[in-house]
């Protein structure tokens, strides 16, 4: 198997992801968690990394984090070592703690590292228990069937313990190591505003991820992100072929086309066409393919405010989940775009 790609860089953001061998625990009790926070710490201040947030889970860790110098594999081989020797010896236990390379994706922060951020937090609700698992969410929307569920929803998410979500929102002190309120001004945004996004999709049951946006299962931005990328890489030759082969971002009229074929009727023509799946279709694909923000795409559509384009996306993703003969075309749309996959 060939060993994940990472691209190391001066400035940059991103989600790191580590798992357990054989999805095994790597948090044994409380103590482990604790530990593992103090790595954190000690990896902050030795690799001059910023820390935005985490989320400890059983047999997982999220990171978002941004590298000051390009040293992001030699952080994380640290920290994940340093971890694992630790707790080995604490436990007297032998072997890999760790499932293989620590994932990363690396992000641009102006369109996904809040996105991100909401993902992470949400982890510890993301559970069966809570109807939100993904087997249960790739049924739909899964709303709370009762305010009791949604108190349960709502209360597990701000009493979980081994996350950075309490300090954004102000429940406990932001440690000297995280940088949750450089966060928030950076994305705008104070501690009400980030508790009403993070807790609204509890509400509406749906706990959408970023990673449908994915360009060559290492970035989420936009072209011209990934055209900085390439002026800027210091990686080595294999991932500077991997960043190089990351599918081109569509233009709008290129989706328009695909679904004008499919359709056999022009834009003009169903856009407004009150019930037509044309419409979110062609947004769907835009959003996931294309290189516009939501914002640009409701001024595409008529102007309409950039959360109507949103719950818009959502809404068609659900018809296909339960709509077999939508899902086809939804299929057979993303074969026609320009560089689909083959």
């Amino acid at each position: 198997m060939s060993r994940p790609l990472r691209i190391n860089m001066e400035g940059g953001w991103y989600h790191i992801t580590g798992r357990g061998n054989e999805r095994r625990p790597i948090f044994w009790e409380d103590d482990d968690r604790q530990r593992f926070l103090d790595q954190l710490a000690e990896m902050v201040d030795r690799f001059a990394c910023q820390l935005y947030a985490y989320v400890l889970m059983v047999n997982h860790y999220h990171l978002e984090m941004e590298t000051q110098r390009a040293n992001l594999s030699r952080a994380m081989q640290w920290l994940e070592g340093s971890y694992a020797n630790r707790f080995n010896r604490r436990h007297r236990r032998v072997g890999h703690l760790f499932q293989a390379r620590f994932g990363a994706v690396i992000l641009d922060p102006a369109e996904g590292a809040l996105e991100v951020s909401r993902y992470l937090h949400l982890n510890p609700v993301r559970v069966r228990q809570f109807g939100l698992s993904k087997v249960q969410r790739d049924r739909g929307r899964q709303r709370p069937r009762s305010r009791e569920e949604l108190k349960a929803r709502l209360e597990a998410l701000r009493n979980y313990r081994w996350s950075s979500y309490p300090a954004y929102v102000g429940w406990d002190r932001e440690p000297a190591w995280l940088r949750s309120q450089d966060f928030l001004k950076r994305v705008g945004m104070d501690a009400m505003s980030y508790w009403r996004y993070v807790e609204e999709p509890l509400r509406e049951g749906r706990l959408d991820t970023p990673w449908e946006r994915l360009r060559g299962q290492l970035i989420l931005g936009g072209a011209h992100f990934v055209d900085q990328l390439q002026d800027s890489l210091k990686g080595d030759r294999r991932e500077q072929i991997a960043l190089r082969a990351v599918k081109p971002a569509l233009s709008w009229e290129e989706v328009v086309a695909v679904v004008e074929e499919i359709k056999r009727e022009k834009w003009h023509q169903f856009c407004d066409r009150h019930g037509d799946w044309g419409r979110d279709l062609t947004l769907s694909l835009a959003w996931k393919r294309g290189d516009l923000t939501l914002r640009a795409l409701a001024e595409k559509v008529g102007g309409v405010d950039y959360t109507t384009v949103g719950s818009a996306i959502h809404r068609f993703h659900d018809r296909c989940r339960r709509n077999p003969e939508l899902a086809g075309i939804l299929a057979r749309a993303e074969r026609k775009l320009p560089f689909a996959e083959t």
